[in-house]
């Protein structure tokens, strides 16, 4: 059980959900690469629950803390460690539930594989809380991609039934500055005040509620991927579905474009500015598994929260009995929000990987 993730640039996870410290730990960062500790803590910051009214009351501070690799604010080419300290740990509610696995969560299948005195308080090793570390590797990515051009922004597409409206050929920068204006990640202020509200009915009722989170990236040089099973989707695709509660991947039109016929589809190309452009993005800035200098489209669908207040059905694992249990404890009612810059990072992460494999970066 390694929890990695990359090739060139190497990410390993570690810690747990309860334990003393989640982190990562970075593997194949060229000597030289700035690492911006204020950027990082600034990621950080927008991952945690603080100061969300809508949140978990899970208070962690999430005070960066680099181990090692870093020598006047660049690393130094060896590996680099860092990590948080988890201080707002309340184990209790999950002992009351170790033989009854709750809905909705992995403790049924890692007990089997992992045996009856696995730590999955919290979660464990499949707690949101290790994404952690997957937002520290994902800020550190973003610093070595910005040199040639390449941003990477993500934010909330819809939660529950409010959709946002996009408007068309908006700066990723702008994006940015608008989905950060709110507590929901939204770039529209009606859409995130609707979609406030369906949260906090969902809380009321002792329920959560699911959503979409967007990803874009800009500025990806043409060529990026490593066909036939490394093209951009695979690699972005494995990384999104590394972050606990994604269930759903799609890029460009996605599964709309099994309803379309290839003259709507297809991206006619035109000559802009001096460069190859295409009128429409259908493909999301991918074709053959190869970047096309248009921007990247994702679209990933989070479920809703698993921990609800309500009464649900399960088993005791010992006696064999059906048994019916309530989740108590400190969760998000959405987790969509905070998944916006961990979906990011992760984007971010993978691209720098690529870049690494083929050349583009150092």
């Amino acid at each position: 059980m390694t929890m990695e993730l990359g090739r060139r640039l190497r990410m390993r996870l570690h810690g747990t959900s309860h334990g003393p410290e989640v982190g990562v730990t970075l593997e194949g960062l060229p000597r030289g690469t700035p690492i911006d500790l204020r950027g990082i803590q600034a990621d950080l910051d927008r991952r945690r629950p603080f100061g969300r009214r809508l949140a978990t009351r899970r208070q962690e501070e999430d005070v960066l803390v680099v181990d090692r690799g870093v020598v006047e604010g660049a690393s130094d080419g060896s590996t680099f460690r860092a990590h948080v300290a988890n201080t707002d740990v309340r184990s209790e509610p999950y002992e009351r539930l170790r033989d009854t696995p709750r809905p909705g969560h992995a403790d049924y299948p890692a007990r089997v594989r992992y045996g009856p005195d696995a730590d999955l308080s919290g979660g464990g090793i499949f707690s949101g809380r290790m994404t952690v570390g997957l937002v520290i590797a994902g800020a550190i990515a973003k610093g070595m991609l910005a040199p040639k051009g390449v941003s990477v922004v993500a934010f909330t597409r819809s939660i529950g039934p409010v959709e946002v409206d996009v408007p068309e050929g908006i700066a990723l920068s702008e994006l940015s500055s608008r989905s950060r204006a709110n507590e929901v990640g939204a770039p529209e202020p009606g859409a995130a005040e609707r979609m406030e509200q369906v949260i906090s009915e969902a809380r009321r009722a002792g329920d959560s509620v699911g959503g979409v989170v967007e990803v874009r990236a800009d500025g990806v040089p043409v060529g990026l991927g490593e066909p036939f099973f490394d093209p951009v989707e695979s690699v972005l695709a494995h990384a999104y579905f590394s972050v606990p509660a994604v269930k759903g991947v799609e890029f460009g039109a996605g599964f709309r474009a099994a309803k379309m016929r290839g003259s709507e589809h297809n991206d006619p190309f035109v000559m802009q500015g001096g460069q190859v452009r295409t009128t429409t993005n259908h493909a999301g800035g991918i074709l053959g598994g190869l970047a096309t200098g248009m921007p990247i489209v994702a679209r990933v669908a989070v479920k809703p929260t698993s921990s609800i207040a309500q009464r649900q059905r399960t088993v005791n694992v010992v006696t064999g009995q059906e048994a019916e249990i309530l989740v108590t404890g400190r969760h998000d009612p959405c987790i969509v929000p905070r998944a916006v810059v961990v979906l990011e990072a992760v984007t971010a992460f993978s691209l720098a990987d690529l870049a690494l494999e083929g050349g583009f970066l150092p």
